[in-house]
Order: structure tokens, then C-alpha cells, then sequence
């Protein structure tokens, strides 16, 4: 570590240093940012739209490539500007706080009548009497002892009474100098490395450096903006803590937070996608450094995503918004197909066993929500569909992750995570009672029968969908507490997921081999409990089974039966249809059929 160099700021400079200066190239800054921050928004709002409905050929496509690359190097523009607006604003912050404690210092010795030198030394007047003669004791001039609070033996200590007090005047003056020296040079370091590489392209090897400025800039701005994101908050407060930021403090934090107020459940919809958006450009630049399995896949993933993101909408499709993306586990993304805060119908699915930030989840996972907003849409426009990436799914054949199916720790802690963010929702939709939706699919079935469970229960959903579960921690729709009614279930007749045995089973198995699997069985006399508990398409778990296409036979499919219900286009889509009226509402004009 490089040591910090020496003082060379005297007092008198802290004291007439003009913060409000600094404050203003910041604005400057700033101003810069959101200008670049505009010019992209045209290139992607206005540009690049006219260019596809008008233009086609080589030559469009060419000039379309070279726009998006456009609108990156606007966007990497922006990013820089708002970190330089940032960290000279905090800049500002810390010295003023140091050039307060300077002026108490300054204002305690005037008040004393006490010289302060321009070394910070302080001089003291004659005060006390004599012990012999009771002459007054004379004055004198005290230095820092470079400790400041350190109170010297008594036998030090000079007999004037103002000794002591100039001592700790000088000792504060001294500090004072010292941090704002610290200060300054802390930022020096910031300011230099903030400087783009030449040239007018914006490779990911330029956004990795961006990931490093911004790590910087937030380390120094820590006390200036962090300390006060209300981590703890409920998404309400949240809410309206943002509500109740300026517009220049709101441009700051996504700035140099992008990855915090973009995850940041109870934030509005679209100022969660346009922090996410930056924050995905940082950690694409962040994976493309490094060489390993799990950043490779994770790189794959993410350039997946932002692929659809930059790629053209058709008319009457869903926007793509990205409402949470991180690195954390095995990776997180929320994406949503129409904007969650206006729309009056939302749906949130939850992907489970295997599922992790991948080149599979961006194609696949993202595929089943995108079809069911636009499925949803065709019955109510007002309607919006979210993939819920915000836990660590278990990994199946993954080493000794491979176990974590079996078991409910990561389910509780998903389902935790989910209610926060549903709650979220909730929170920021612009109707009043707008109609929410839970869709657990596999291991994402138990979680959300895990977010049912929390203190509360899951906050505005009124309709929970489950596919091809292993059971939900519960054994009774009401249990989830959104009633009976309005639990609905998918179980195709060939998924294997449905039909796994009981945890008795399971442990009488491991104990007496086959034996003990039927005799499991026997005990379940109605073999009507699964893994995590009773079978939701059981006539004794009590919710409203939908019909479902059986699917291809094991022996021929493998799993295939356990991935179909999303799928519009199959043999039978009656499983998407009805999902897609259940979370436009129209729950009523499901088809059902007898539980198992």
C-alpha cells in the first residue's frame, strides 16, 4: 500500500478553500453527462427505430451496427462525466468537513484570544497566579503533539491554564490539515485515473477500466452517497425515498451506483432499467478480463441479454425492461416484458432446478416469460410478464450443489428474495389494486410456496401458478394464503418432476434399498405426497388444476414433458393459454380437470 505522502496544505488554504468552485465543475460535469445520456436515448429512441422501419439492405444493417456503437460510446460518456460529477462533489463534501472543524478550532481561539501562527503553532497570553508571589504565569506558545485528544502526564503540563487549551486547539487545527491533506490526495489519485483511452470506439477492455472507476469513485464516495441508500428500508420507504432525492442527486447515484439503485426493490421500473443497463456494460467489461469456466458462462449470459436488449422490438411487443442484474451466486437477472408500473395485470415467474445466469436462461427462461406478456396482452394490453432470476436455483449435477435440490435452504432463501420484490412492485405500480400473479416452475414452485410462508405472507399477489412442482413446503392451497381458488396447478402426466417419491420414501429407500421405497409408498396410502409435501395437482392439496398436453414419454423425451408448459407453439398450448389468462385476470375462463 502507497503510504500517504506528507501535509503540504497549510490552514490558512483550507480555510480559504472555495468548495463551491469544485461544486460547480462538478454541475459542469454533470451537465455533460446528461447531454451524452440524451444523445444515446436518440440514437436508440429515434435513430435507430426510423432507420429499420425505412431502411433495409447491407448497408442499413452496417449503418444500424454503427449507431448502436454509437450509443455505446455516448453511454460510456455518460458514465465517466457522472463519475467525475460524483467525485468532485465528494471532494467537496469531505473538505468542507474538515474546513468546519478548522473554523472551530480558528473560532475557539479567537474566542480565548489566542494567535494561531501559520504553522498552526498557538500563542497563548499570562493567566493564573504564582504559587510564591501570585504573579500572573506566563503565556507561551503550544505546538500539535500529533495525536489530537491525547491528554500529556500532569507533570508536562505547563502551570497557565492556557497551556492545555492551546494545546488541543493546536492538536485540531493540526488535524484538520492532516485529513484534508489525505483528502485531497486520495482524489488527486481518482481524478487522474478518470482519463479515456483516444479513439472513438469503446471496446469492453475500456468498459472493464469503467468497472474500475466506478469501484474507485464509489470506495471515496462512501460517506457522500452510499451511507444514505436505504438498504434496510421496506420497498415503500424506498420508494419514497427516491421520490424525495433532486434530480441532480438521483443522476449521481446512477452514476456511481448503477448496481445498488438498479437492484434495489421499491426503486420505479424504468430507472431500475436504465441503471441496470449501465450496470451491464460494467460487468461485461468486469467477466471479459478474466479466464475462467464461471465468468465464461456468465459472460454468455449476460451478452445474451444485452443482444435482446439493443435488438429491434416489433410493433405490439412488449418493451424489454432489465430490473435487476448482478454477479452474486450463480449470477441474477429480472427482466420484464412490459412496464410493471403501469401495467394493471403483472406476472412474476420463477425458474428453478438448473437455472442459473446463463446462455440457456437468456435464450430459454427469458423465451417463457416474453411468450406469456405476449400471450397475456392479447387478452388484456395492460398486462406485463417478469423472469425472476433473484436466487441461487440448485444446480443439479453440480458437485455437492447437486444435494441442494434435495433440501428447502435455498428455496427460503429465494422465497425472501422474491417477496421483497414483489412487494416492490406493489409498491411502485401506479393502480391501486393492480392484479399480481406468482409462477413457480420446478424448485421455483417451492420457493415461491416459501415466499407465501414469510411474515405477512406474499404482499399483493393474488393468484400463484404452479408447474411442474415437487411440492411447495405446504400441504393445502389455502395454506398459501391467497385462497384455494386462486392456487392453480400444472402437472403433465409424463414429467417425472410431479411424481417424485416422499422424503419418506426417499430415507426408507437409502436405508433398506427397494423395500423400503414401497413400504414408503404403502404408508402414502393415496400416493398423494411428493418431496416438499402434498401434490399440488392432489384432490387433497385442493387447488384448480389446469389441463395440460401429457407430454412425450420418458423413454423417448428424457425431461422434455417437465419444460413444455410455456410453450405456445407445441402440440397443445392449453397449459400457456391458461397461464396467460390466469394472470390477465380471467381466471375463470380456465379449463380444469380432475386432480390426481
Amino acid at each position: 500500500m502507497t503510504p500517504t505522502p506528507a501535509p503540504t496544505l497549510t490552514w490558512a488554504e483550507l480555510r480559504d478553500l472555495k468548495c463551491a468552485e469544485l461544486e460547480g465543475a462538478a454541475d459542469g460535469w454533470g451537465r455533460s453527462s446528461n447531454r451524452a445520456d440524451a444523445a444515446r436515448d436518440r440514437i436508440e429512441q429515434q435513430l435507430l427505430t426510423g432507420l429499420r422501419d425505412t431502411q433495409e439492405g447491407e448497408a442499413a444493417q452496417a449503418a444500424v451496427a454503427r449507431l448502436r456503437q454509437l450509443g455505446r460510446n455516448f453511454q460510456y460518456v455518460y458514465t465517466e462525466c457522472g463519475l467525475l460529477r460524483t467525485t468532485l462533489n465528494s471532494l467537496a463534501h469531505e473538505m468542507r468537513t474538515q474546513q468546519r472543524a478548522l473554523k472551530e478550532a480558528l473560532d475557539d481561539a479567537a474566542a480565548l484570544k489566542f494567535t494561531v501562527g501559520a504553522d498552526g503553532s498557538v500563542t497563548y497570553p499570562a493567566a493564573g497566579e504564582a504559587l510564591v508571589d501570585g504573579a500572573p504565569l506566563r503565556g507561551g506558545t503550544a505546538t500539535s503533539n500529533g495525536l489530537p485528544g491525547l491528554v500529556p502526564p500532569s507533570g508536562l503540563v505547563a502551570p497557565n491554564p492556557n497551556a492545555a487549551k492551546a494545546r488541543d486547539i493546536a492538536d485540531r487545527v493540526a488535524g484538520a490539515v492532516r485529513a484534508a491533506a489525505e483528502i485531497d490526495w486520495r482524489y488527486a489519485g481518482i481524478l487522474r485515473r478518470l482519463k479515456a483511452e483516444e479513439g472513438l470506439k469503446v471496446p469492453d477492455a475500456t468498459w472493464r477500466d469503467a468497472a474500475g472507476d466506478a469501484a474507485a469513485v464509489r470506495d471515496a464516495a462512501g460517506a457522500y452517497l452510499k451511507d444514505a441508500i436505504p438498504h434496510d428500508a421496506s420497498p415503500a420507504e424506498r420508494r419514497d425515498w427516491w421520490a424525495g432525492l433532486t434530480q441532480e442527486q438521483r443522476e449521481e447515484y446512477l452514476a456511481v451506483y448503477p448496481d445498488q439503485i438498479g437492484n434495489l426493490d421499491g426503486i420505479p421500473a424504468l430507472i431500475r432499467d436504465a441503471a441496470n443497463r449501465d450496470n451491464l456494460r460494467l460487468l461485461i467489461g468486469e467477466l471479459e478480463g478474466r479466464d475462467d469456466e464461471r465468468s465464461a458462462t456468465r459472460l454468455a449470459g449476460l451478452r445474451e441479454i444485452d443482444r435482446q436488449l439493443g435488438a429491434e422490438t416489433a410493433p405490439g411487443m412488449p418493451p424489454m425492461l432489465l430490473l435487476g442484474v448482478s454477479d452474486e451466486g450463480n449470477g441474477r437477472a429480472i427482466v420484464s416484458y412490459g412496464n410493471p408500473d403501469t401495467a394493471r395485470n403483472v406476472a412474476a415467474y420463477v425458474p428453478g432446478l438448473n437455472t442459473s445466469l446463463d446462455e440457456d436462461f437468456a435464450t430459454n427462461d427469458l423465451k417463457r416469460a416474453r411468450d406469456t406478456a405476449i400471450a397475456t396482452r392479447e387478452i388484456d394490453p395492460s398486462s406485463a410478464t417478469i423472469a425472476w432470476l433473484g436466487y441461487d436455483a440448485p444446480q443439479f449435477l453440480d458437485g455437492t450443489d447437486s444435494f441442494a435440490v434435495m433440501g428447502n435452504e435455498q428455496a427460503e432463501a429465494g422465497g425472501k428474495s422474491f417477496g421483497r420484490f414483489v412487494g416492490g412492485i406493489a409498491a411502485t405500480n401506479v393502480h391501486e389494486d393492480p392484479h399480481m400473479t406468482a409462477i413457480g416452475h420446478s424448485y421455483g414452485s417451492r420457493t415461491v410456496g416459501a415466499a407465501t410462508q414469510q411474515d405477512g405472507g406474499i404482499s399483493g399477489v393474488d393468484d400463484i401458478v404452479l408447474v411442474g412442482s415437487p411440492g411447495v413446503g405446504v400441504d393445502r392451497a389455502e395454506d398459501l394464503g391467497v385462497g384455494k381458488d386462486h392456487v392453480f396447478v400444472g402437472a403433465a402426466e409424463n414429467d417425472l418432476v410431479t411424481k417424485v417419491p416422499s422424503q419418506l420414501q426417499g430415507k426408507m429407500a437409502a436405508m433398506t434399498g427397494p423395500v423400503g421405497y414401497v413400504v414408503g409408498g404403502l404408508v402414502d396410502r393415496d400416493s398423494d405426497d411428493l418431496w416438499f409435501g402434498k401434490d399440488p395437482a392432489s384432490e387433497a392439496f385442493g387447488a384448480r388444476r389446469f389441463r395440460t398436453d401429457d407430454g412425450p414419454p420418458v423413454v423417448t423425451g428424457g425431461f422434455a414433458a417437465h419444460s413444455q408448459y410455456f410453450d405456445r407453439g407445441g402440440v397443445d398450448p392449453a397449459s400457456a393459454d391458461s397461464i396467460a389468462m390466469i394472470a390477465a385476470g380471467k381466471a375463470d375462463r380456465v379449463k380444469v380437470e380432475e386432480p390426481r
